[in-house]
This record gives C-alpha cells, sequence and structure tokens, in this order.
C-alpha cells in the first residue's frame, strides 16, 4: 500500500420557517461545583493563512470545565469529541514519502491553462493510482477546465494541488446534467442536488455507481451507512449492557474481531421509541415527545455509528473511541458488517470553481456542488477552497473525517458545509464561510454549518463565518460541538416537521463569537436539552425564533453569558484533545 502525505415539547416542532414566540428555560450555573482534576489542553494546532483571528486571551476558567474534567466521558451536558476527525483527532499525513505519484499533466495530457477538459484525464490518474493501491495524483499549478464529476472511488488515493491559490478546477457542467434529475422525497420539483453529492466526490466505487444507477433510474437511493438494502448485514458479535463513556466492551464471541478492523455498531428502536428518548438526555420532556408520526426521523433509525477496533482480548473488545450511547438489550446491540467505506483519500491545496449561475430557489438546486464525502471513514479536504456553488462541503454516511483549511465563497450557497444521514465523528476546523459576492436572489435559503438526521459527535473549530447560522436541520442530531467561531448570524435553519427536533442531549456551543448580535441557534439553554452554553456575548431574538420541542425542565447549562471576554478553555475541542483515554 502507497504511503501518501499530505499539505500539512411534546411534538412542538415544526418546519423550519416562521417566526414563533420562545419559551425559554435557563439554569445558570451557580454555586459549587464538582471538585475536578485539571486536564491538560492540547498545544495551538498549526498555523495557517486561513485560521480566523484568535479572540483575546481567556481570562478565567469556566466552571463547567472542572466538572467535565472530572468526569469527560460521562457529563450530562457536554460531549466527549476529544478524538473527533481523522484516524481519532491524528494530525493528517504530511508531504512526502514513497508511494505512487502521478502528475496529470506530465503523464495523462491535462492542460493547465482551461482550454479543454481535464476531467479524463484526472479521472485516469485517479483511476489508475487506486488500481495500484493508492497513490498521489498532483495536480500542479495552473486552471484545469472539468466537465465531468471528479470521482475518488478507490482508498488511499490524495488528489493534491498546488495550493489553493495556485490551482483552480474550473466546473462547467452541474450534477442534474451529468447524473441526471434527482428526485427528492418532497416531490414535485424538488431536486435532491440540494444536500447531496459533489463535483469532487469522494465515494466507494461500487457505491457511486448504484446511487447513480438510482437516480438516472428515478428511485430514491438511502445514502447512510448500509446503502440501499439496510439488512444487507452480518452480526460480528453481540456485546454486552455498557454504558455511554465505556471504550471497552464484552462480547458474546469476538472469533470475527480484529484489531484494525472497521465495524459498525447498531442500535434498533422499539415502539416506546426508548432509544429515541435516550439520545435526548432521558428526560420527563422526551417521554412525553410523541415520535410515532415523525417518520423522517424514525428512518433514521437503527443508529449506525462506525468504529475501528483497537485491542481484542478473550472476549474484550477496545474500540478506537468511547461508546456514543448506552447498550441496552431492549435495542438488540450489535457490532456488524457495513459497506466497504473509501478510508485514506484526501483532498489537498486547490479550488474548485464553479461556472456562476445565480442561486436557484430554495430545494431547486441544480448541483453545482463542491465536495461531498459519502460512506467515508478517516478521509480528509485541507487546503481547498469553493466557489461559486450550490452547496459547499458535504459529509454524507461520512464518519472520522477532517475539513481543515477550507472556505467557502462567491455568489453565496444554500449549503456551506452539511452534515447528515448519520455522520459522526467528523472535524471541520480553521474554515471560513465568506460574505457572498452578490445579493440573494429572491425565494434562496442561506443556511450554514448544518448537521442533521442522528449525526453525532461532531466538531465546527475555530471558524469564521460571515454570513450563515448554525443549522441544526431537526432529524435530532445529538453530542455535537461548535466552538471558537465568528458567526454574522444571518442565516436561517431548516428541516421538515416530520423529521422531528432541531436538538438532541448534550449540544455545546462554546466561546462564540456573534457580531450582529442575533440569538437564533446560537444560545440554546432554551432549546436543546441537556446543553450547555458557555461563553457567548449578549444577543437578543429576532428573525427566526423557535419554541423547544421539548417540554419540561430541559436541563441546560448557561454559563459567562454576555461576558466581554473569552473563558478558560478557549476552545472545547482542543482543550478535550488532552483528556487520556481510559
Amino acid at each position: 500500500m502507497a504511503t501518501h502525505q499530505g499539505t500539512g415539547g411534546g411534538g412542538r416542532g415544526g418546519g423550519g420557517g416562521g417566526d414563533r414566540g420562545v419559551v425559554a428555560r435557563r439554569t445558570v450555573l451557580g454555586g459549587a461545583v464538582a471538585a475536578a482534576a485539571s486536564v491538560a489542553t492540547a498545544g495551538a494546532a498549526q498555523a495557517s493563512e486561513a485560521r480566523p483571528a484568535r479572540p483575546a486571551r481567556p481570562v478565567r476558567e469556566a466552571a463547567l470545565w472542572r466538572e467535565f474534567a472530572a468526569s469527560p466521558f460521562t457529563h450530562p451536558q457536554i460531549p466527549f469529541v476529544g478524538r473527533a476527525g481523522y484516524r481519532a483527532g491524528s494530525g493528517l499525513p504530511r508531504r512526502g514519502g514513497r508511494g505512487l505519484v502521478i502528475d496529470v499533466v506530465r503523464d495523462h495530457g491535462a492542460r493547465p491553462d482551461g482550454s479543454a477538459d481535464a476531467a479524463p484525464a484526472i479521472n485516469r490518474a485517479i483511476a489508475a493510482a487506486g488500481e495500484r493501491g493508492g497513490g498521489t495524483v498532483t495536480i500542479p499549478a495552473g486552471t484545469y477546465r472539468i466537465d465531468d464529476v471528479i470521482r475518488i472511488g478507490h482508498s488511499d488515493v490524495v488528489v493534491r494541488g498546488a495550493g489553493s491559490g495556485a490551482t483552480t478546477l474550473y466546473a462547467t457542467r452541474s450534477l442534474t446534467e451529468l447524473v441526471g434529475v434527482y428526485g427528492s422525497r418532497y416531490g414535485g420539483d424538488k431536486s435532491s442536488w440540494s444536500w447531496a453529492g459533489g463535483l469532487i466526490w469522494l465515494c466507494p466505487k461500487d457505491r457511486w455507481a448504484s446511487l447513480t444507477d438510482a437516480i438516472r433510474a428515478r428511485e430514491w437511493p438511502f445514502e447512510g451507512w448500509t446503502g440501499n438494502r439496510r439488512d444487507a448485514w452480518r452480526t460480528l458479535a453481540v456485546p454486552a449492557p455498557a454504558r455511554r463513556g465505556d471504550r471497552t466492551v464484552t462480547v458474546t464471541d469476538a472469533r470475527n474481531l480484529r484489531a484494525g478492523q472497521l465495524v459498525l455498531l447498531r442500535l434498533a428502536d422499539g415502539p416506546g421509541h426508548t432509544l429515541l428518548q435516550h439520545m435526548a438526555g432521558d428526560g420527563a420532556g422526551a417521554r412525553a415527545y410523541t415520535w410515532a408520526d415523525k417518520t423522517k426521523l424514525t428512518s433514521y433509525v437503527p443508529y449506525e455509528w462506525p468504529v475501528r477496533v483497537t485491542g481484542v482480548r478473550g472476549r474484550r473488545i477496545t474500540l478506537e473511541r468511547p461508546l456514543p450511547l448506552d447498550l441496552r438489550p431492549e435495542w438488540d446491540p450489535r457490532l456488524t458488517t457495513l459497506v466497504t467505506p473509501l478510508t485514506g483519500s484526501g483532498v489537498e491545496g486547490l479550488t474548485l470553481e464553479a461556472v456562476e449561475q445565480p442561486q436557484a430557489p430554495h430545494l431547486l438546486d441544480q448541483g453545482y456542488n463542491g465536495l461531498a464525502f459519502q460512506c467515508a471513514y478517516d478521509c480528509w479536504a485541507d487546503d481547498v477552497t469553493v466557489r461559486h456553488v450550490d452547496n459547499g462541503f458535504g459529509l454524507i454516511g461520512a464518519s472520522a473525517c477532517t475539513l481543515r483549511r477550507t472556505k467557502v465563497e462567491g455568489r453565496g450557497a444554500h449549503h456551506p458545509y452539511y452534515c447528515r444521514e448519520g455522520s459522526h465523528d467528523n472535524l471541520v476546523e480553521d474554515f471560513t464561510i465568506a460574505a457572498r459576492t452578490t445579493p440573494a436572489p429572491a425565494g434562496t435559503q442561506l443556511h450554514g454549518i448544518n448537521v442533521e438526521g442522528l449525526s453525532s459527535y461532531n466538531v465546527w473549530s475555530r471558524g469564521r463565518m460571515e454570513m450563515g447560522t448554525f443549522d441544526s436541520h431537526r432529524g435530532m442530531p445529538f453530542a455535537n460541538v461548535r466552538t471558537d467561531i465568528t458567526v454574522d448570524n444571518n442565516g436561517v435553519h431548516g428541516g421538515d416537521a416530520s423529521a422531528g427536533p432541531l436538538f438532541g442531549a448534550r449540544f455545546t456551543h462554546w466561546n462564540i463569537r456573534v457580531t450582529n448580535e442575533r440569538a437564533g441557534l446560537m444560545k440554546i439553554d432554551g432549546l436543546a436539552p441537556y446543553s450547555a452554553t458557555v461563553g457567548i456575548n449578549e444577543v437578543r431574538e429576532f428573525g427566526q425564533i423557535d419554541v423547544p420541542d421539548f417540554t419540561g425542565d430541559l436541563h441546560t447549562r448557561l454559563e459567562a453569558y454576555g461576558s466581554p471576554k473569552t473563558v478558560h478553555p478557549a476552545n472545547l475541542h482542543e482543550a478535550q484533545r488532552g483528556v487520556r483515554l481510559r
């Protein structure tokens, strides 16, 4: 295998639109907190040109941090995300090393002057590297016209430009033109290219073929971890009951498991929807909520979490990350096979620019989309910019991926970043959503950094959002973190009413700077159950205003609200990287 190295309320929830009165249930931190052992914070991340300016030096330690340090894997409001991203938070592969290297100009005749379609040459080079077990496809400085999708369908293939300011892929056609009309489950003329697919598409070769065949047949392809046939899996082992935060579990028989193996933890739900209640924090509001009519939400169950086995000793197995949820017998927990994912592949050092077209009305996107990571694990993008796109960077049934030094710019996007269909443990850091260069046409929508579809334990860190919002897009995502972000909060969230709640348990917003003082989806102590809002400037309600989905006490935490100073730690994710796994 080649070695690759890179550049561095009781059913009250409805749809996303409309203004509503807000019901606040806030529990402000006060009084004594549990004694906590100090936890070392991680070192500063590598400097980069894309990194936003850092806030002022923190002046005091958050009491909630001391609480978290005492029980980092089971804290009721703050999730443990210290191992999010590529290789459980490891640095991305470095440039150099051995392995097959293919130059698309020298070896395949691509023209760097935009005079001819370079997509065939780039795709031939990618296929050649993949068929030989992996390698690096280099795209020298220049502008390359692409009239087709760039498909990365083999593992251990890296596509590397000369830098986002030097290598540009200029895309002339949309996914509707290239693949076909991707009809929506909403019917009518709605387009599923509004939330799927990319002009650079990282997806296993066989999976990509089955998806495009289904689209051309006007069928709805399920996009999650187990593919169109959700029963096409094989049980490898049955784990004994365990608690959220456990990293070692006992199985009935470990003969089918080995260290380094990627498996799928599956948790089913019963007619009482106790699994969904657990994802929402097991509170009284979750027990009173009407789950049965949320058909889109229930279609996301069973919950499927891919994870690598790192050790097997007898019937005891160790996992790469702590368990995201309890394992209870009534949920029929199983470790199973999964669709073979794309692993070890990345895109680095380039700009993808689409031919500039006006942004389409909501849900009518034609598919001038940026990068899509689908059924991908341990993959990445680094120093990548997308311009004039309908949707920027997509994670669709993708886990343990890192997007670093990425940027969305140009005429404005529907979803600058989206994370859906059971995507878990991903890290988006040093990201930028630039202000649009042309006014938004009538009927369009702007979301921002989206998460939905039971996606969990994802992190957005060190961001600059000159437009957009923190788009929790219903489908009850849970245990996600947004930290150290400056945002002009001018977007709206979306989500169909049948997708259920905006938030599950353990959402955390930590050190968020809201430049226009709009509260919506920033200050979440009145909306998200068992959540934490820490270190946010004073904000007020205007624009899209939501009511909580769950009744009663939300068991939320609010600390350092309205403080002009950043609290310590300045970045929750970086601090959690210093927490030692048990």
